[in-house]
């Protein structure tokens, strides 16, 4: 892993009828000239380096080329693995417990634009509270209602200024930790050395 490896959160991805194939997706990265792409399960996370590229350009130039190879916008939200580490480092759902009940969830913002909520802020069903946020992240506890997700997600997500895309706590970390996983051959090579 290098300081440019790169983890590009995806949205939309093989949800609402967008179906791709992480084979496919990986394919589109690296004919972005992007090396050692990689995926993790099948929401739209990739791993990547790319040296030497401005973020803002980078991210547009990903949306530009998903979007004109698989006929939708596809927004993107990229960290690097330093940043998304420094995400989790913030520990901010400290003493709240997943319960049947309760998930907890950070939305990435596409680009650093705050949060522009009184926080904690609650949706009026109560189905979802930002109890924290960054300038390119918010913290969200989801108070599932009879086992699911409530329905005012859509006026959650209104409430930021750029697009978003979530991921769940845990699959955050287990994100964090496939990133700073080498690539196969790496790992094949460094096997065959030892």
């Amino acid at each position: 892993m290098s300081d440019s490896t790169y983890v590009a959160l995806l949205r939309g991805i093989n949800v609402g009828g967008h179906s791709v194939t992480m084979e496919h997706l990986r394919g589109l990265f690296e004919q972005l000239g992007l090396a050692r792409v990689r995926s993790y399960i099948q929401t739209g996370n990739v791993f990547f380096d790319a040296d030497g590229r401005e973020t803002g350009v980078l991210r547009a130039e990903i949306e530009r080329h998903l979007e004109q190879a698989l006929g939708y916008a596809v927004p993107t939200c990229l960290r690097t693995v330093a940043q998304l580490a420094e995400v989790l480092a913030l520990d901010p759902f400290q003493g709240i417990a997943v319960t049947p009940d309760v998930r907890l969830a950070v939305n990435f913002l596409a680009e650093p634009a705050g949060v522009p909520l009184t926080l904690p802020y609650r949706t009026p069903d109560g189905a979802f509270e930002v109890i924290g946020a960054t300038r390119s992240e918010a913290f969200v506890v989801w108070h599932l209602q009879e086992g699911r997700p409530g329905k005012s997600w859509g006026l959650l997500e209104r409430q930021f200024p750029v697009p978003t895309t979530s991921r769940f706590w845990h699959t955050t970390a287990k994100i964090l930790a496939a990133a700073k996983e080498p690539p196969r051959e790496a790992r094949r090579t460094r096997r065959a050395s030892s």
